[in-house]
């Protein structure tokens, strides 16, 4: 894929899970699902990571499922198939409730074992080993490389495309007009990505949707844009939101544009959503502190 202005591309193809193994070293990699009710997919995920990257390659060492709340059998689920599973409310009370997909990255990252945290999202239907492999690539054959971007064709109803609602109609264009120098990212937005803890625990995790756009932005500012590489991962097949399920994860990504562009506007810490036939929605923007500003032992004594 041609991308105007992007830096450090990679593709999946070029990457082999043996060949990783032995540039891994002693590194510990840990892949880690946040889920919420993916009763129906969160199986075959894991499954396929514990026989194709543990057992048959030894390319991956811990499968961390975060389960923020689950109404139906996504634990369960997990677990059986080879998942160690955490609870989002269960997780370092002592800093407080939250909810959010930010907020199970970042407890995720605090009870992860690795040296690399590997995220993809719970919901893909045409998983394959190249989600993990192409993320871990850049990383294990880089050291400069701090923190990998998946990118992916989405096709809806079989047609071929680039990016989501969300990203071409909300984050494409804040970018363009407040992040100019993210404008390469072809897929802002996506879930599936890769860091170095040394990397992740530097900088803040906001608690919702926000958080993709935010990691981006704070990663390239207290690293630098060469730290970020990105890799195509293929074809990716998940199920498609409804509008009044998007709404609600624009807005999110609004107060992260507005809040990271230090821009006092109305609504950017605090808005409530209105939508005809619906109820009021309140977002917030919350952001979880970098994991280096917490004091030593805290989360690593009991989880590591």
């Amino acid at each position: 894929m041609t991308v105007p202005g992007a830096r450090r591309l990679f593709d999946h193809h070029e990457f082999r899970a043996r060949h990783l193994v032995d540039l891994k070293g002693d590194q510990h990699v840990t892949v880690c699902f946040p889920a919420k009710d993916e009763a129906r997919t969160v199986g075959v995920i894991v499954d396929h990571v514990q026989r194709q990257l543990m057992e048959r390659v030894p390319l991956v060492d811990e499968i961390l499922v975060i389960d923020d709340g689950s109404v139906d059998d996504t634990d369960q689920v997990a677990r059986a198939a080879g998942a160690r599973v955490e609870y989002t409310a269960e997780l370092l009370p002592e800093l407080g409730p939250g909810t959010g997909k930010g907020e199970a990255l970042w407890k995720g990252l605090a009870v992860a074992k690795g040296d690399i945290i590997v995220w993809c999202d719970a919901d893909v239907t045409n998983f394959g080993q190249r989600f993990v492999v192409g993320l871990l690539g850049p990383l294990l054959t880089d050291p400069s490389v701090g923190f990998v971007k998946g990118f992916y064709d989405r096709p809806v109803d079989g047609k071929p495309g680039t990016g989501g609602r969300s990203t071409e109609l909300v984050a494409r264009p804040i970018i363009a007009m407040l992040f100019p120098h993210l404008a390469g990212i072809v897929q802002p937005l996506s879930g599936e990505y890769a860091g170095r803890r040394a990397v992740l625990e530097e900088v803040p995790f906001v608690q919702s949707y926000g958080v993709d756009l935010g990691l981006l932005i704070d990663i390239s500012e207290r690293f630098g844009l060469d730290a970020i590489a990105q890799c195509d991962l293929g074809t990716r097949v998940h199920r498609n939101r409804t509008l009044d399920q998007l709404s609600p994860q624009a807005l999110a990504i609004l107060q992260t544009a507005f809040t990271k562009a230090r821009i006092d506007a109305p609504g950017s810490a605090v808005a409530t959503l209105l939508r005809p036939g619906l109820d009021p929605l309140l977002l917030k923007h919350i952001e979880r502190p970098p994991l280096a500003l917490l004091p030593v032992g805290r989360y690593r004594t009991r989880f590591g």
